[in-house]
């Protein structure tokens, strides 16, 4: 699944060719996706001018007067600004016409993502109860320290957890708690003030890095111009489980935690 570099990503690729545009039509293939495309959106969002291309958490987020447009990408899916004479392929599930004469597309062969609409002056339901940005001054040790008081769950799932900071998957939960040298699997309530500060440095240092990088390469994932993340080849212990740890060479242990992969070094992490 895309993480949040590879939102920001797409985000940055796509606001130069859409902030300032009209959009004059849409072409919607297919009407439902994870949800179905509400009659809002598609009542409302022709002929309206997009003023903002923002990010919340793993959600873009396109405003116009009348409303905005949430978008996910899913597991699979990308968004790419095309000319409007390209053919639409059987993965193409949405077109805006805009007033330029290109087409902002959605493709996504899993049909998880979403295209769902926002009222003015409101917070759609997926977006209220989430935790700061990871990247926002708000999100520090202190407020992973405070959350994490008497907690036994694993520090790794109160890192992805939503409600204590968006945005942080298991790539990136995995290389900044190996950056941190916090074993995964240890008690939340367990780790001191201190090395939760240097967990917050990590996370942000990390998907700074990545956001830079273009992005994770894994599986479908593709940036706005169709060219890939380059990160992937630099990760320090995701997906590596088994090859020698890059700081002490101990092999890499990969397991399952709460349903998902999961990779640390037994000698850097504790």
């Amino acid at each position: 699944m895309p993480e949040l570099p590879e939102v920001e990503t797409t985000r940055r690729g796509l606001a130069p060719f859409l902030v300032g545009r009209r959009v004059t039509a849409l072409a919607i293939r297919q009407p439902r996706l994870r949800w179905p495309i509400p009659a809002a959106l598609r009542r409302h969002l022709p002929g309206q001018r997009i003023e903002e291309v923002t990010r919340r958490a793993k959600y873009l987020i396109v405003r116009t007067e009348a409303g905005s447009a949430l978008m996910h990408l899913g597991m699979s899916g990308s968004l790419r600004v095309l000319r409007d004479d390209l053919p639409a392929g059987p993965h193409d599930h949405y077109d805006w016409r805009l007033d330029s004469g290109d087409v902002l597309r959605y493709t996504d062969p899993r049909r998880f993502g979403c295209l769902l609409w926002q009222k003015p002056g409101t917070v759609h339901p997926l977006l209220a109860g989430l935790g700061p940005e990871p990247l926002a001054a708000e999100f520090d040790g202190d407020h992973l320290w405070r959350i994490a008081r008497g907690r036994t769950a694993p520090v790794k799932a109160l890192l992805m957890d939503q409600r204590v900071v968006v945005g942080v998957g298991n790539i990136y939960a995995a290389e900044a708690l190996f950056a941190a040298g916090i074993r995964p699997g240890r008690a939340a309530g367990s780790v001191s003030r201190t090395r939760y500060a240097h967990l917050a440095d990590a996370v942000k240092r990390i998907l700074r890095y990545a956001i830079e990088r273009g992005g994770t390469t894994l599986r479908d994932f593709l940036g706005p111009d169709g060219s890939p993340g380059y990160f992937e080849q630099e990760l320090a212990v995701y997906g590596r489980g088994g090859e020698p740890c890059r700081v002490c060479g101990t092999p890499i242990r990969a397991f399952v935690l709460g349903q998902r992969s999961t990779f640390h070094c037994p000698r850097c992490q504790r």
